[in-house]
């Protein structure tokens, strides 16, 4: 199998431009028109921008809605947690998968020990696994929350 180098100049700099110029090809060029009801939705949020709210059931937790609709389908969430913030043992129906993306979050699953995760941690819980987690450290933790489905919340007594 030859590589890159292996090419003629002329043949390397057909790659190289076909390169430089896949990144316009997926993201578009700004000046195209907005995207129609019939296009795939389109979301570009700066963190600064995302509508955080005070979460109604855990008052140390801010969400913001980043995609989908929570009460119908798959949603996307960030969430921000100060130091010392901890959501109690709870299920979803839904699938959750959630990556931090700052913060030190100790992160619990019933029936696996307690894992402390870092920026690009990963977890994935699965529907109706009993799990919490908690901020810890001395910095604020943001994360990222996905649901494959409607979104609810079952609270589990200790």
């Amino acid at each position: 199998m030859s590589g890159f180098n292996d090419l003629t100049p002329k043949h390397r700099h057909g790659v190289l431009g076909i390169l430089a110029a896949l990144p316009f090809t997926v993201m578009g060029n700004p000046a195209d028109p907005p995207a129609s009801a019939e296009t795939a939705h389109r979301a570009v949020t700066p963190l600064k921008d995302a509508p955080f709210v005070q979460d109604d059931d855990v008052k140390c937790l801010k969400s913001a809605l980043e995609n989908g609709n929570p009460d119908t389908g798959p949603s996307t969430f960030l969430l921000k947690a100060p130091p010392g913030c901890r959501v109690a043992a709870h299920y979803h129906t839904a699938e959750e998968q959630l990556i931090v993306i700052q913060g030190s979050v100790l992160t619990g699953m019933k029936g696996m020990r307690s894992v402390t995760l870092t920026a690009g941690g990963f977890a994935v819980m699965p529907s109706k696994a009993v799990h919490s987690f908690s901020c810890i450290g001395t910095d604020a933790c943001l994360m990222v929350v996905t649901f494959n489905q409607k979104y609810d919340i079952v609270w589990v007594a200790r």
